[in-house]
């Protein structure tokens, strides 16, 4: 007996069900480093594991945003697409608490020092400049927005979390230094999902060009032309 496939689409409550679970599991990460900061269970150095799992959650929520998409085409479940806003919010909400870690647990709001060391150490440059790049994305994620910078636009402006997710890959693996396992695995993630949007773009293309254009008639319709061979 084979599975039946995934629905495309979920009942109103359902939906409402499995947002509700996705925002309570993309609260869970920063609860727990709040508990383990209040509680002195953070290790030796508690800032540096605030700063580490902060931008950690961040990549990885990233990643799964990107994932959104090719899932939901492989799958046929384009109820999935509900979840992408709630994934990208909670990517920036981590990307704020990184830096925000960064800024107040590490340099305690010293500007001139935060400000040499985005100059002066290019992993931290590029960590900062993803996550300028996020806060416009944040920003106009609502429904209204979209209105208003209309569909093109609006997807053009989004199209800039492929940059991001390579700047945020590449701030890991400059930070790690020797010890590049974990970055190396969220770089072939974020390769391979990168991957299969070009093989998909470029099968979509060679379709356009494969489809004969058909010329508008004089009244403006389009004339279907029947060719004797």
């Amino acid at each position: 007996m084979t599975a039946s496939p995934p629905p495309s689409r979920l009942p109103a409550r359902h939906l409402t069900l499995v947002k509700t679970v996705l925002f309570l599991a993309c609260l869970l990460p920063a609860t727990l480093l709040v508990e383990g900061w209040l509680a002195d269970t953070l290790g030796a150095n508690p800032v540096e594991a605030v700063a580490e799992a902060t931008g950690e959650w961040t990549l990885r929520l990233l990643l799964l945003t990107l994932a959104v998409t090719p899932v939901r085409r492989l799958s046929g479940a384009h109820w999935l697409l509900r979840l992408r806003r709630t994934l990208g919010l909670f990517t920036f909400a981590y990307g704020c608490l990184h830096f925000t870690a960064y800024v107040w647990l590490d340099q305690q709001f010293d500007w001139h020092s935060v400000a040499a060391d985005i100059l002066e150490r290019p992993y931290i440059a590029i960590g900062f400049a993803a996550l300028v790049l996020m806060t416009p994305l944040a920003l106009t994620s609502n429904g209204f927005m979209v209105r208003r910078l209309g569909g093109r636009r609006w997807q053009s402006l989004h199209r800039s979390i492929y940059a991001i997710a390579i700047l945020g890959v590449v701030h890991m693996m400059w930070q790690a230094k020797d010890d590049l396992l974990e970055a190396l695995i969220y770089a072939a993630a974020l390769t391979l999902l990168l991957g299969l949007r070009g093989m998909w773009r470029n099968a979509e293309r060679r379709r356009q060009l494969s489809t004969p254009r058909i010329p508008p008639g004089p009244s403006g319709r389009k004339v279907i032309r029947i060719v004797a061979k």
